[in-house]
C-alpha cells in the first residue's frame, strides 16, 4: 500500500502514475519526460556491482523501436557484466556523468562482443558492380541514397606485411561513398580486375550524437601464451553521421599478461564519424611468440578506425604518459580515405594498412610511438609536436610506402635520437607487397625546429631505405624526387642532410629557400 508521502516521493523523482486499481493502490512507473528513455525504466540499478546490461539492452531496444533518444542518472554507476550481450544504439544517447563499470578480470563469455553498438536503421541495398580502375572519381549507377560502398576482390592480396608479424596479405578491399548523383567520394585506390564482393550501406541524413559516459576497464589478465586474440568489450560505430563526444575511458589492474584490445572507440565501414572531447587511456604493451620464433609486442588501442571514409578527432587526447614507453600507442587504423586529428594529446597516430587523399595532423601533439603513415595523397602535419625517434615514420613492416606528397608546417621535433632521421623508411627491394612502393614525391618543410640530444651532430632527412644492401632487388622503392626547405632550427645548429646514403644524396633535388 501507497501513502501520501510515497507518492510524493514518487513524484519527487520524477515520476508518474500508469495505473490505480480499485481496492488497493498499485503504481507502475516510468520517466516523465515521455520524449526520453532511460536505463531504470528496464531494471537497472546503477550501484556499481548489479549487472545492468540486460536493463541496458532491453532500454535500447525500446528507444530504437519508438525513435527516442536515452538518457541516463548522473549519479548511476552500470555495471555491464560478462555476459555475451551487446545494446544496440540507433537513437541519440546521453550518458552524462553517468560512470560504467567494464569487468574483463574474471573472465566474459565472448570477448570478442561489443558492449555497445552504434547502428543505421537503413537497410543494406543491392548494387552489382564488375569492375572499378583506380583513380576513378564515377560510377553509372545512381542509388536512392548516398551510400556507403565496400567492396573487395578476394582473389588479389595486398599489403603483404614483412617482418616479425609477417602474414599472407589481406584481399584487395576499400570503401568509397556512392552519391545519388553516381559522384565518388573517396577516389577508388586501385584497379580491380574483378569485384568478387559488394557491400553497399545507405548513409543516414542526420547525424546520431552519444555523448558522455566514464568508462573504467578493469583489464583482462588472460595468459599471452593461450590463443592470442584481440578482445572488443568495447564502443562499436558501425553508423555513418556519428558523433561520439566527450566519452572517458580509464584502464585499470593491468597485470604482467593480458590479451591485446582492439579499440575501445572503434569505427568499422562508416562514413563521416567525429570523435570528439574524448579521453582514452592507453594501455599496457604485452608480448607473445611471433611466427619467426622471436617475441613480438601486442599492439592493443584505445583508438581504432577501419574502413572509414573521412574520420576526424578533435581534441582526443590520451587519458595517461603520452611518453610513457610501457603503454602501447593509443590510435591505428586501416584502409583509410581522408584521416584528420586536430587539437588533441595523442601518443601514436597510426594508419597500418593504407589512408589515400588526405592524412592530416593539426595542433597536435603526438608522443613517443609518434606519427605513422602507409598510403598516398597528401600527408601535412601542422602547428603540431612531436616527440618520435622520427618526425614521420613510414612502416617498413608495409613497404615504407607513401605515393604523394608530405608538408610540415610550423612544427616542433623533440627526438630523443642521437643523429636523428627525419623521415623514416626501410625496404631493400626484395619482398613483394603486393603494390609497387614509393618514398614521398615532393616533401616540402616550413618553420621546423628540432630539439635533438646534445651529443647530436648531423639530422638526416631521409633515412636510407636500402640499407646494407646493394642490390635494389625485384620491387625497388622510387625514390623522393625533390625536398624544399624554407626556415629550418636545430637547436644544437645542425643543418640537414639528405641522406646516409649517396645514391639518394645524388638523385634527391635539396633546394634551401
Amino acid at each position: 500500500m501507497f501513502g501520501f508521502m510515497d507518492l510524493l516521493k514518487f513524484a519527487t523523482k520524477g515520476f508518474f502514475i500508469l495505473a490505480i486499481s480499485i481496492g488497493s493502490l498499485q503504481v507502475t512507473t516510468g520517466q516523465s519526460d515521455k520524449n526520453s528513455v532511460n536505463y531504470e525504466d528496464f531494471g537497472a540499478v546503477g550501484d556499481g556491482v548489479t549487472d545492468d546490461m540486460h536493463a541496458i539492452q532491453k532500454a535500447h531496444e525500446h528507444a530504437n523501436k519508438n525513435n527516442l533518444p536515452v538518457r541516463t542518472e548522473p549519479g548511476a554507476t552500470y555495471h555491464l557484466g560478462r555476459k555475451a550481450l551487446t545494446a544496440v544504439i540507433e537513437t541519440d544517447t546521453d550518458w552524462g556523468i553517468s560512470k560504467f563499470i567494464i569487468d574483463d578480470s574474471q573472465g566474459v563469455e565472448n570477448k570478442s562482443s561489443s558492449l555497445f553498438e552504434i547502428r543505421s536503421t537503413l537497410k543494406p541495398i543491392t548494387l552489382k558492380i564488375d569492375r572499378l580502375k583506380r583513380g576513378q572519381t564515377s560510377l553509372d549507377i545512381k542509388p536512392p541514397n548516398d551510400c556507403l560502398v565496400y567492396v573487395e576482390n578476394d582473389k588479389k592480396l595486398m599489403f603483404i606485411r614483412k617482418g616479425r608479424n609477417q602474414n599472407n596479405g589481406t584481399p584487395q578491399k576499400e570503401v568509397f561513398i556512392l552519391k545519388k548523383d553516381g559522384t565518388i567520394i573517396g577516389a577508388i585506390d586501385w584497379d580491380y580486375d574483378e569485384v568478387t564482393k559488394v557491400i553497399v550501406q545507405p548513409i543516414d541524413d542526420k547525424s546520431l550524437h552519444v555523448r558522455g559516459g566514464i568508462f573504467t576497464n578493469i583489464a583482462n589478465q588472460t595468459d599471452p601464451e593461450d590463443k592470442s586474440s584481440y578482445w572488443s568489450r568495447n564502443i562499436s560505430i558501425e553508423r555513418s553521421r556519428t558523433v561520439v563526444d566527450g566519452v572517458v575511458h580509464k584502464v585499470t589492474d593491468e597485470k604482467e599478461h593480458g590479451h591485446p584490445y582492439r579499440g575501445f572507440l572503434s569505427a568499422d565501414r562508416c562514413a563521416y564519424v567525429i570523435l570528439r572531447n574524448c579521453v582514452v587511456d592507453g594501455r599496457k604493451a604485452y608480448s607473445k611468440m611471433g611466427k619467426t620464433g622471436s617475441p613480438i609486442p601486442m599492439g592493443t588501442y584505445g583508438y581504432h578506425a577501419n574502413l572509414v571514409v573521412d574520420f576526424r578527432m578533435l581534441n582526443c587526447r590520451m587519458g595517461n604518459d603520452i611518453n610513457d614507453r610501457s603503454r602501447w600507442g593509443v590510435v591505428a587504423s586501416n584502409f583509410m580515405k581522408n584521416m584528420f586529428v586536430e587539437k588533441s594529446v595523442l601518443s601514436r597516430v597510426d594508419v597500418h594498412m593504407g589512408v589515400s587523399g588526405s592524412y592530416i595532423i593539426k595542433d597536435c601533439t603526438i608522443g613517443h610511438a609518434g606519427l605513422n603513415a602507409i598510403g598516398s595523397g597528401h600527408l601535412i602535419v601542422e602547428n603540431s609536436t612531436l616527440h618520435s625517434g622520427t618526425l614521420i615514420n613510414f612502416r617498413s613492416d608495409y613497404g615504407s610506402t607513401w605515393e604523394g606528397d608530405v608538408v610540415v608546417r610550423n612544427c616542433r621535433w623533440m627526438t630523443p635520437k642521437i643523429n636523428p632521421t627525419m623521415f623514416g623508411m626501410q625496404n631493400d627491394g626484395a619482398h613483394d607487397f603486393g603494390y609497387p612502393c614509393f618514398m614521398p614525391k615532393t616533401i616540402r618543410i616550413e618553420d621546423l625546429t628540432v630539439q635533438e640530444p646534445k651529443d647530436s651532430k648531423t639530422i638526416f632527412l631521409l633515412e636510407d631505405p636500402f640499407g646494407k644492401s646493394d642490390d635494389k632487388g625485384p620491387f625497388p622503392l622510387r625514390v623522393t624526387e625533390k625536398i624544399e626547405i624554407k626556415g629550418f632550427k636545430s637547436i644544437k645548429g645542425n643543418p640537414p642532410q639528405v641522406s646516409s646514403n649517396p645514391e639518394i644524396t645524388k638523385a634527391v633535388k635539396l633546394v634551401i629557400e
